[in-house]
């Protein structure tokens, strides 16, 4: 299949890996921002065919493993409400929140419903006009654009018992974060291909030009993976940093404009709290006043609320690069994709589920 069969390709992926060797003169650590490439690199085991002075660490590019507890908490507290149907992708069913998740309190009685798009959930509320429905709005840039759409029609029709809690997150902020961090180690990112397909790539250059930090956008397959380490390691081997684009195929310079102007139309850039990591500035996206009527967490009069951490997950550290998941005690034993301590366990991105489903005995490298 054109643009799939290639890029599986194992002897273009063993000629690439083998350029990067003749390449590596020092040790570099590299960073991959997005679950579905930390997933690729596990499942291929392209950090084995690396040198092993290039080192690969994990971001916090899963949409579902930074979403606060906060926010789990209150999409269990509002599906638990009688007149409520609450609408969600997936994957955030098995999301420990501090005392349950969503599939206990579906088990319990509350109507959680899974859809594949926010769309479903407007559907869902047309076709309900007595009850609340509630879409669990999550995920980086890549997911707001629907998201935005679902809340702009459910305007244009005046569906008043349509709502969004909203948890949206924005990568660039992300990596300045991790960059003016005491403890950052990464010298070269990965950036997230399905995210830059959407917001483009010129988001990234000012990270390039205040934190002289190369910075490649890359695809999700093998030799995707392995030449977006090649074009970072060529830069930093020659003592340069620019911004290049791996993924050609899908991501231009200025990206998807008219999804950005959805965006931009609904949304609005506020601070975020991202779990494990902590607030981060200007790191997230919260309905405009316009759209308030659609804000679950106005609607419901939800407020604020902090909450902890379970001690012994060790996800945080994971989700800035300072861990692998197989550093954790818990790991494989104690947290399960079936028990999960965190996000990153349960998350079909999460680093941890791909450790445990591709790496469970491997020992960190």
């Amino acid at each position: 299949m054109k643009y799939l069969d290639e890029y599986r390709d194992h002897r273009i992926a063993r000629a690439l890996a083998a350029e990067i060797v003749q390449s590596t003169t020092q040790p570099w650590v590299l960073m991959e921002i997005c679950g579905g490439q930390t997933h690729t690199i596990m499942r291929y085991g392209i950090d084995e065919l690396l040198p092993r002075g290039i080192e690969l660490v994990h971001g916090p590019g899963c949409p579902v493993c930074v979403t606060p507890l906060e926010t789990v908490d209150k999409a269990i507290a509002l599906a638990l409400q009688p007149d409520v149907i609450l609408v969600s992708y997936g994957d955030m069913l098995r999301v420990p929140g501090s005392h349950s998740d969503l599939f206990r309190a579906k088990a319990q009685g509350a109507d959680v419903r899974i859809a594949y798009s926010p769309m479903e959930a407007v559907k869902i509320a047309r076709a309900n006009p007595d009850r609340k429905v509630v879409f669990l709005a999550i995920g980086f840039e890549t997911t707001a654009p629907a998201n935005a759409m679902a809340a702009w029609q459910a305007k244009r029709e005046g569906l008043s018992n349509f709502s969004l809690l909203v948890s949206h997150v924005l990568v660039p902020p992300a990596i300045r974060a991790l960059m003016v961090s005491q403890t950052n180690r990464v010298q070269g990112f990965i950036a997230p291909g399905h995210v830059c397909t959407v917001m483009g790539c010129k988001e990234y250059e000012s990270l390039v030009r205040d934190f002289r930090v190369p910075i490649v956008v890359g695809g999700f397959e093998p030799v995707d993976i392995l030449e977006a380490v090649l074009m970072l390691v060529r830069q930093l081997e020659a003592g340069e940093a620019r911004l290049e684009n791996q993924y050609v195929r899908s991501v231009s310079y200025q990206g998807n404009v008219s999804a950005q102007e959805i965006m931009a139309e609904v949304f609005e850039i506020a601070d975020q709290k991202w779990r494990g990591i902590g607030p981060i500035p200007q790191s997230g996206l919260r309905l405009r006043e316009e759209y308030a009527a659609y804000d679950a967490d106005r609607v419901f009069d939800l407020g604020e609320m902090t909450v902890d951490e379970p001690a012994e997950c060790i996800s945080a550290q994971v989700l800035q690069g300072l861990k692998k998941p197989t550093d954790c005690p818990a790991f494989g034993m104690r947290c399960t994709p079936e028990n999960p301590l965190g996000a990153p366990m349960v998350s079909t991105e999460g680093a941890c589920a791909a450790y445990y489903h591709y790496r469970r005995h491997a020992v960190a490298k």
